[in-house]
């Protein structure tokens, strides 16, 4: 009985996480709802910064922090987002074993943490130019 509660605590630690959507992210650049491409934007973060022209996909890596996007274009207005990383989304899970003779009860508790992903950036970002 022993052997079987260590071997589902074990199996359960090791299923406690699964991954996020790998950092993808997609940057475009708009203006009154309408697609504004060719703008140059800087985006940064703590795990690093890139240069790129919109629209763009780059790979952010795993969420570090505020994620800074900044954005040029000629005939526009330099404009600025900053996006925190969401939280994960995940529950508890607690398993019991009991056992005992007579009217004496023994109970063995276990709780498990179970993370569905870990947060991170949204996998498209729109930022809005607005006319100089």
């Amino acid at each position: 009985m022993r052997r079987l509660i260590l071997s589902v605590s074990v199996l359960l630690a090791a299923c406690a996480t699964t991954g996020s959507s790998g950092g993808n992210m997609t940057i475009e650049t708009v203006s009154r709802g309408q697609a504004v491409p060719g703008a140059a934007c800087m985006v940064s973060s703590n795990g690093g910064s890139w240069n790129v022209m919109t629209p763009a996909s780059i790979n952010v890596g795993a969420s570090t922090g505020d994620l800074r996007v900044v954005c040029n274009m000629q005939g526009y207005r330099t404009s600025e987002l900053l996006l925190r990383p969401s939280g994960p989304v995940g529950s508890g899970l607690g398993l019991g074993v009991g056992g005992g003779g007579g009217h004496v009860g023994v109970g063995v508790g276990l709780n498990v943490p179970i993370t569905l992903g870990r947060g991170g950036y949204p996998t498209r970002v729109a930022v809005e130019l607005t006319p100089q």
